[in-house]
């Protein structure tokens, strides 16, 4: 506020000088110059609000493409003056014209210069991986139902780092969940307090938070339910593996991210033909079959398997069957296919 009132003085000074030198000392002329600048110092002050407000690099780019501007005029306007008339009216216009016009077009192109270079620097910053600022509304909350927590594996996922952030534990999940580890039936009371436990060791993990919310919808009684309204108000994933929470979010437009359907995923790829060798453990529901498992739980039912129950057998695959609970391989005994090929072959 000091400079600008200093700058107000020295202007109308400057200008009422002016006029008192062309004027002879008459007061009007005084008064005309004191006005002019006034003017002049008005415009200052607006031209000065706006580049307050104006990007450094706009500002210096459009200083130098001014600066450039009023050099190359004032050449232009000199070398004129030494091949034409400057006293006359060509002279005069021309000259008005330079100064006027390429200080403007200086203005214009430094400016834009300007811009683009200031462009160009944010465009660099964005694309650069160790600067990019990332935003955490960008990422979409993650709740977690009981059956997940109860599961286990969504802490081992966390701990590998592939899921990671914040994952949202509502206020009445973690009450079924007391509510389960204080039942009387032993088998729930265990995976009650099993949910407790990985719930509690996923909070000291680093590369994620748990956030407990106190949202609850009192004129709903179902967990699930409550959950999916849940999920609708703050616009977020659920995480489950329960099908049933699975297909009642998924009519109501929320998203669900399935623990049983990623751990398809990851299973590996078996295409009829290939031969494998497993353990027969127990008789299945039809006559003769019997079933085995590999390694990460899949069922393999085996054709004639009775009498193998309790042995080490290799079977070849003869379908795989995908369904929303899990894969199932469908198979024969290799030993049995081999003697069929051999009767087929005549031999």
């Amino acid at each position: 506020m000091i400079l600008r009132t200093i700058f107000l003085v020295v202007g109308l000074a400057s200008g009422a000088g002016v006029g008192f030198t062309v004027g002879a000392g008459e007061i009007l002329h005084i008064l005309v110059g004191a006005g002019v600048g006034a003017v002049i110092c008005g415009v200052m002050f607006g031209v000065e609000s706006r580049l307050v407000d104006a990007p450094l690099a706009l500002t210096v780019g459009g200083a130098l493409g001014l600066s450039v501007g009023l050099l190359v005029g004032g050449l232009f306007v000199h070398m004129a003056g030494l091949m034409l008339d400057s006293s006359s009216l060509l002279g005069h216009v021309g000259g008005l014209m330079a100064l006027l016009t390429l200080p403007y077009l200086g203005l214009i192109v430094g400016m834009r210069f300007g811009t683009e270079s200031l462009a160009l620097v944010f465009s660099n910053t964005q694309d650069s991986p160790g600067e990019q600022e990332v935003n955490p509304s960008e990422f979409t909350l993650k709740l977690l139902d009981t059956s997940v927590i109860i599961d286990g594996r969504i802490s081992d996922l966390c701990d590998t780092g592939f899921i990671e952030g914040t994952l949202v534990v509502p206020q009445f999940i973690l009450l079924e969940l007391q509510h389960i580890s204080d039942s009387s039936d032993g088998l729930k009371r265990a995976r009650g307090r099993r949910g407790l436990d990985i719930l509690n060791g996923m909070q000291k993990m680093t590369n994620i938070k748990i956030d407990i919310v106190e949202d609850d919808f009192p004129h709903v009684k179902e967990v699930d339910t409550k959950l999916v309204e849940l999920a609708k108000k703050v616009n977020a994933k659920i995480l489950t593996n329960d099908l049933n929470l699975n297909k009642v979010a998924g009519l109501q437009g929320v998203i669900v991210l399935n623990i049983n359907e990623l751990c398809n995923a990851l299973k590996p790829v078996v295409l009829p033909g290939e031969t494998l060798r497993v353990f027969v453990l127990k008789e299945g529901k039809e006559a003769g079959q019997g079933i085995a498992y590999l390694d990460d739980g899949t069922m393999v039912v085996v054709d004639h398997a009775k009498r193998a129950i309790g042995k080490t057998v290799d079977v070849l695959v003869t379908s795989v069957l995908q369904t929303s609970a899990g894969r199932m391989i469908f198979t024969r005994l290799k030993e049995e296919t081999e003697r069929e090929e051999l009767t087929f072959a005549g031999v």
